[in-house]
């Protein structure tokens, strides 16, 4: 259940990597699932451009100066048809009081104004049965007489699985009047005469009389400047079902939230992580303007760095593409622990010099594919900055330096008198091997001769080399080839095959 505001009058805005999602409002009924209890129970959201704020039902005195309902005490006078006018649900076989679950439009209890659905019934003529069976409290109120004097109060986090309505009073039911059982309504309204006589006239109001309503009220709410989604459940690798939970920078949470279909649960998700991407974006823009060019932000996202990394140096690979959810745009990063278990779906690793490797996921495959293009075009960047690279080797006894550059292509030189040894544009690299611990053998094709020449050197940490050549040659052919970013991409080819 829910209802969307119109987009903002502004046209929305298509971002590198994203897809085409305009900021929007929302509210809806959901479930909230409360993580001690297992239970879970209605709650509505309420989205804006910077805010979800997650609203509870109350009972509030509208006409009086407090307008905190707590305790309330109403006698209801039973009638010759309709009796009290109300079912009852639950009790405390199944760890809550009895409740109001139906409220009959223009019978006894709808008629003193101060009875709603969700009401728990605390007392019965003074005899507490906050602690009483739904058989005994059924019992208790069937046998009460003429008039009978209830103390409720209103249960803000009713188990869903009492069902209980969330909208206005509504008509008898002959359904009502079945045996009485916890999970079914026990109709309190067919018990009194059975004569055809209209229901006595509703008493005349007494002046000063306190006016209650219920309402949906604001009970927390989570900012979405830099806020994180997360699907899983907490300290595992499960996926829930059509769920998510909303956490904020400073650790709020909207709770894990439960959407009735997964048409729902889409809907959501991708009008929140839109208006988190957006809010994120502006973070960024400001960021740079106070950063050089050369420290300029290319992605947010939330992860602990434990040591950093020269961009040149490190090779990005997504590891297991499966995109069935591509229609979003925004999840949260996290570690994946390889002796946990599974990566799940979208993961991605960023492998680092001596043989090293650290796996990530996130949760959406466009997030996926945003990575992967933010990470190459960020490295792509580096390159045209730095220009250059300069690594020390040797061979043969011998200290020697190899220069990876970005115009000139490989140079190797004596590191003691600079001399050049030879040099090669990176077309003329044909082909590569390693022995996977020092030494590289590089197959260089002469212009003149067009005969194949090998060099081979060795060096301290071979990985950081091998990543840095794949670095500026990838970045070279990107920079004649405008298409070749997204040629390269395995994100974007699951996401077109899908």
């Amino acid at each position: 259940m829910s209802a969307e505001g119109p987009p903002p009058p502004a046209g929305p805005r298509r971002l590198p990597g994203r897809l085409l999602v305009p900021v929007r409002t929302k509210t809806g009924v959901v479930l909230l699932h409360d993580e001690v209890s297992g239970n879970a129970y209605a709650v509505r959201l309420k989205l804006t451009k910077e805010v979800l704020t997650v609203q509870t039902q109350d009972v509030i005195c509208v006409s009086a100066s407090s307008r905190s309902a707590n305790h309330r005490t109403v006698t209801l006078r039973r009638q010759p048809v309709g009796g009290l006018g109300l079912s009852i649900k639950g009790g405390a076989e199944y760890r809550v009081p009895a409740v109001i679950s139906k409220v009959f439009k223009g019978h006894a209890a709808d008629r003193t104004g101060m009875l709603f659905p969700g009401d728990a019934v605390l007392q019965v003529n003074g005899i507490n049965v906050e602690n009483a069976t739904h058989e005994e409290v059924v019992h208790l109120l069937r046998n009460a007489g003429d008039e009978v004097t209830v103390t409720v109060e209103y249960l803000r986090e009713a188990p869903s699985f009492l069902k209980l309505p969330l909208g206005s009073p509504g008509p008898p039911s002959a359904h009502s009047s079945r045996a009485s059982s916890p999970l079914f309504d026990s109709g309190l309204h067919l018990n009194g005469s059975s004569s055809h006589t209209a229901p006595s006239s509703p008493p005349s109001p007494v002046a000063n009389e306190p006016k209650y309503e219920k309402r949906w009220l604001d009970a927390w709410s989570v900012p979405l400047s830099m806020a994180r989604i997360s699907r899983y459940r907490a300290g595992a690798e499960t996926l829930r079902p059509n769920a998510f939970q909303v956490v904020a920078l400073d650790g709020v949470s909207s709770g894990l939230l439960q959407f009735p279909s997964a048409q729902e649960h889409a809907g959501w998700l991708q009008a929140v992580s839109a208006n988190i991407g957006d809010l994120t974006l502006q973070t960024m823009e400001m960021t740079n303007k106070c950063c050089s060019p050369c420290d300029q932000v290319s992605i947010l996202d939330w992860v602990r760095a434990e040591k950093t990394y020269n961009l040149c140096e490190v090779l990005f690979k997504v590891d297991k593409p499966q995109l069935p959810d591509a229609c979003c745009s925004r999840a949260s990063l996290g570690f994946w622990d390889p002796d946990f278990g599974d990566q799940g779906p979208h993961c991605f690793s960023v492998q680092v010099g001596r043989g090293g490797s650290h796996s990530f996921s996130v949760e959406l495959g466009s997030e996926l594919a945003e990575w992967e293009a933010r990470f190459q075009r960020a490295t792509f960047m580096e390159v045209q900055r730095t220009r250059s690279r300069t690594y020390v080797c040797s061979w043969r006894g011998r200290t020697l330096c190899l220069t990876v550059d970005f115009a000139l292509g490989f140079t190797c030189f004596d590191s003691r008198t600079k001399n050049v040894l030879w040099r090669y544009k990176f077309s003329q690299l044909k082909g590569s091997s390693d022995d996977g611990k020092g030494r590289v053998r590089l197959l260089f094709q002469n212009l003149d001769t067009k005969q194949i020449e090998t060099k081979e050197l060795e060096f301290q940490d071979l990985t950081a080399v091998l990543h840095c050549i794949h670095s500026f040659m990838a970045a070279k052919v990107a920079s004649v080839d405008a298409a070749f970013m997204d040629s390269q991409s395995v994100t974007r080819k699951f996401m077109h095959s899908s």
